[in-house]
């Protein structure tokens, strides 16, 4: 399972660590996702979700 969200598709995305001699290493930067129970398709699913998606009511949480 990729690591993204199921709602939006928001992912990893690579950048760069510029030093103060302007040095340049790649990093990593992940989104906040957190595994939760949704409907998704008329059916309850467990999947990973952002919380940009959780807080703005896009995924509502089934108990």
């Amino acid at each position: 399972m990729a690591r993204k969200c199921a709602i939006c598709d928001k992912q990893a995305v690579s950048a760069n660590n510029v030093s103060h001699a302007k040095n340049r290493t790649k990093t990593r930067n992940k989104p906040n996702l957190q595994p939760v129970k949704i409907m998704l398709n008329g059916e309850k699913k467990r999947v990973l979700v952002c919380t940009r998606c959780m807080r703005s009511g896009k995924a509502v949480k089934v108990a």
